[in-house]
C-alpha cells in the first residue's frame, strides 16, 4: 500500500473517535406536557439529553404509558461498546502500519458487521420498552404498543417521536468509506502495475 493509502485508513480508524465526541442516536419526543420537545441522546457510553431532567422527564411520560424507566445502567451494552471502538481505532491504525491490503478489507468488513449488529441491538431495545408494559399503567390500550421508531417519526396516542442519527454515527460511516477508499485504491494500483508490465517477446 502507498502512504497516501496508510493515512486514508489511518484517518478511517481516528474517525471512530467521534463516538466519543458526540452522540450516537437521538431521540425526539413531543407531547402535550412537553410541548417544546424532549430530545433524549444515546451516545457509546452513556445515555444524556438536552438538558439534565430530559431522562427524568422521559422517565415520567413512560410511567404513565407502563415502560420501563430508562436508565444507563440497565444497558450492558453501554459498558463495553467503548472498549469495542477503541479495539478498531486501535487495530485499525496497525492494519494501516502493516499496509497489508486483505487487512483493510477485513477490518471494513468487521466493522459494517459491529454496526449492523448495534442498529439491530438499539431496535431490540425499542421493542422491549415498547411492549414490556406494566398492566397497571395509568393510560392502557388493548393490543397498543409503544415501539418508538428506529429511523424516522412515528405517532403513539398523543405522544411524537422522532428518531435520527446523530453526529456520533457519522465517525462510523466516514470509517467504513475511508477504509474502502484506502482498499479501492490499493486494488486499482495493484491492477493498474500489472497492466504496465511490458510484455516479453520471444522470437525464433
Amino acid at each position: 500500500m502507498k502512504t497516501y493509502q496508510k493515512l486514508l485508513m489511518i484517518v478511517a480508524a481516528l474517525s471512530l473517535g467521534l463516538l466519543f465526541m458526540f452522540p450516537m442516536w437521538k431521540i425526539y419526543l413531543k407531547a402535550p406536557q412537553y410541548p417544546e420537545g424532549l430530545e433524549l441522546h444515546i451516545w457509546v457510553n452513556k445515555l444524556g439529553g438536552s438538558s439534565e431532567s430530559v431522562l427524568q422527564n422521559f422517565n415520567i411520560l413512560n410511567h404513565y404509558i407502563g415502560m420501563e424507566p430508562i436508565h444507563a445502567e440497565s444497558f450492558a451494552e453501554l459498558k463495553f461498546m467503548p472498549y469495542i471502538v477503541i479495539a478498531f481505532m486501535v487495530t485499525g491504525v496497525l492494519v494501516a502500519l502493516i499496509g497489508k491490503r486483505k487487512l483493510v478489507l477485513g477490518w471494513s468488513v468487521l466493522l459494517m458487521v459491529a454496526g449492523a449488529a448495534g442498529i439491530l441491538d438499539f431496535y431490540l431495545w425499542l421493542v422491549k420498552f415498547g411492549t414490556n408494559l406494566d398492566p397497571m399503567a395509568a393510560i392502557k390500550v388493548p393490543g397498543m404498543t409503544y415501539i418508538p421508531p428506529l429511523l424516522g417519526n412515528k405517532v403513539l396516542l398523543n405522544f411524537e417521536a422522532l428518531s435520527l442519527p446523530a453526529l456520533g454515527s457519522l465517525g462510523i460511516f466516514l470509517a467504513i468509506v475511508l477504509a474502502g477508499l484506502s482498499y479501492y485504491f490499493s486494488l486499482k494500483n495493484k491492477s493498474d502495475k500489472k497492466i504496465s508490465m511490458p510484455k516479453h517477446v520471444v522470437i525464433s
